[in-house]
């Protein structure tokens, strides 16, 4: 896992509220608890929030002009293209291996931008989507010049002398939106594992995390233990099962339906090893398993209706992420090295080296016809592999400004879904041989993306202290209507 400075990417509240001397400029709401702890209460209902805060966006209002954030760039001192124009010019993206990109660079796939596959349906505040950062460092101070902070009024470029408080963040990997049908989506909100409901546009806590969770589940030999207080830093949703990694090593399962959590454990002792990666899926013989990567260079495989300890690997580097082939048969394993590796999912024996990327890897998305691999790296780009020939990748897609830290092909294949830490997510066509591409534009960290398992929305995560919501985009259809003639 590397580390990752966060000093340059300010949320939008600290530039905005330079131009405000209200507290609160935009109808902030505070949704979370005012307990010890902060997570929201369990019986919390979304609704009640609904009369203190206009700040969701519809299709229609953002026809007519509005920011699908809600952001009033009207009342800021720059236009959102200058903000944008900023954003990529002082954006630094976090490099573990310094190598010369430009050859990199001339690989990637000229794309045509532009392209409309999903519409945007709606945007919700009443959703905050958070990213548990793990401090590694903190209270680094540095001067904030005007030169530093080029976005302040220019009144405050003569604050030289004044200071701001900086953090040292591991760059987590983003994987904390899930979505189980058009309606329904799961995610992280502080210590609650939320559902939302955008038909009702209600929610309800599922989990939360910062008790002392007491697994059912208990049978002599079992790893199961009882853990407290977990950062949540990734999950999975598969069928009736919820599956939740944590920075302690942390592993968590819990059936939806169910009100208590079946099993749960500490998959490591060491400090700081990172649950990283977490994936549900049906083994060749159908039944249902999970996998989970860690920090400490393992991949653990489960039973998923004992939890029982079936397997482990272990490799030369920080696993950070994993996926299971469709088939059940292949997993992908990616971390602190330039290389993928491709392994058999019983054994855990390497099959196939992947060799292309130039830095760590982050992310991964097999295309359901289970031939094509995509894989998402440090260095910018996504590469597409095909399993019948690993010699080399396929095709190379680059990102605008920072890693590739999250992939998702729709169920049907069509498109691919690919997200920077922040601002960006590219879909791109795939029967258009990925040359096409629509870009979602946004100002916050990405904590996840989604697609719905019938492929009909898109859900996308925004991680930010003021404009943190749920993005919601539906898939543009182009229906034809035949008059019949009575």
């Amino acid at each position: 896992m590397d580390i990752f400075d966060n000093s340059d990417l300010e949320y939008l509240v600290d530039e905005f509220h330079a131009d405000f001397d209200d507290d609160e400029p935009f109808g902030e709401v505070d949704i979370t608890s005012d307990s010890d702890s902060d997570f929201m209460d369990s019986d919390f209902d979304f609704e009640l929030s609904q009369s203190k805060t206009n700040n969701d966006t519809s299709a229609l209002e953002a026809r007519n002009g509005k920011d699908i954030q809600g952001i009033p760039w009207e009342s800021m001192n720059y236009t959102r293209d200058r903000y944008r124009e900023n954003r990529l010019l002082h954006y630094k993206n976090f490099e573990s291996l310094f190598r010369s990109r430009e050859e990199l660079y001339k690989d990637c796939l000229q794309v045509e931008k532009g392209k409309n596959f999903y519409d945007f349906q709606f945007n919700t505040r009443l959703v905050k989507s958070t990213i548990a950062h793990f401090q590694l460092l903190c209270l680094i101070i540095e001067s904030a010049t005007a030169n530093s902070w080029p976005l302040i009024k220019p009144e405050f470029s003569s604050w030289e002398s004044s200071w701001r408080l900086k953090e040292t963040f591991v760059n987590m990997l983003r994987n904390l939106v899930w979505a189980t049908s058009k309606h329904d989506v799961y995610f992280m909100n502080n210590y609650s594992l939320m559902h939302w409901s955008s038909l009702l546009q209600r929610g309800k806590e599922v989990l939360n995390v910062a008790k002392p969770i007491v697994p059912t589940m208990k049978q002599h030999g079992s790893l199961s233990q009882s853990v407290s207080r977990v950062q949540i830093s990734t999950m999975a949703v598969k069928d009736d099962l919820i599956v939740a990694g944590g920075f302690q090593g942390e592993l968590i399962c819990k059936r939806i339906n169910e009100p208590e959590v079946a099993f749960c454990t500490k998959l490591t002792s060491a400090e700081n090893d990172i649950t990283n990666s977490v994936d549900i899926y049906n083994a060749p013989s159908g039944s249902l398993r999970v996998m989970a990567a860690n920090n400490d260079c393992t991949v653990r495989l489960f039973d998923a209706t004992k939890f029982a300890l079936l397997n482990s690997f272990a490799f030369d580097w920080s696993v950070n992420n994993i996926s299971i082939s469709p088939d059940g048969k292949l997993v992908a394993v990616l971390g602190d090295s330039p290389e993928c590796l491709l392994a058999d999912t019983g054994s855990g024996k390497v099959i196939h080296g992947l060799e292309g990327h130039l830095d760590y890897s982050f992310s991964s998305a097999w295309h359901p016809n289970g031939q094509i691999l995509a894989t998402g790296n440090q260095d910018t780009t996504c590469r597409l592999w095909d399993v019948r020939n690993l010699s080399q990748s396929l095709k190379v897609l680059k990102g605008n400004m920072g890693a590739i830290r999250a992939l998702r092909f729709t169920s049907d294949g069509r498109f691919l879904a690919m997200a920077e830490p922040a601002d960006f997510v590219h879909l791109f066509d795939t029967e258009a041989g990925y040359t096409q591409c629509q870009e979602i534009d946004l100002f916050g960290e990405i904590a996840g993306i989604s697609f719905s398992p019938d492929t009909e929305a898109l859900f996308v995560g925004v991680a930010d202290r003021t404009y943190g919501s749920l993005l919601e985009f539906n898939r543009k259809r182009n229906h034809s209507y035949v008059d019949s003639i009575f």
